[in-house]
């Protein structure tokens, strides 16, 4: 059974937000999936201090509350790896079905 399904979308860029509607075979069940892309550069935070301790604390501290503070009618399914000097990380969501 196919539990995954991974869908290249080109030309995706890092602050857009893409949702997929999708349906699975003539079930007609439908999945919507959402990117979003959150805040991943955090020099405006660091004042000067720029070990990698403290710039990794400052990401996942700003991540944390970004996924917190997100919609609640959405499951959060991964995070993705931003690029070296990426502004922005990724997050894939699924909405959450009643």
């Amino acid at each position: 059974m196919l539990k995954d399904l991974c869908i290249p979308i080109p030309g995706f860029g890092e602050n857009e937000i893409a949702e997929l509607h999708l349906k699975v075979g003539d079930k007609k069940i439908s999945y919507d999936f959402r990117v979003e892309s959150f805040p991943w550069d955090i020099e405006d935070e660091l004042n000067g201090e720029s070990d990698e301790l403290t710039s990794s604390l400052a990401r996942i501290s700003r991540l944390k509350a970004s996924i917190e503070n997100y919609d609640k009618s959405w499951e959060l399914i991964q995070i993705f790896t931003p690029a070296d000097h990426s502004k922005f990380i990724q997050v894939l969501y699924r909405k959450k079905t009643s």
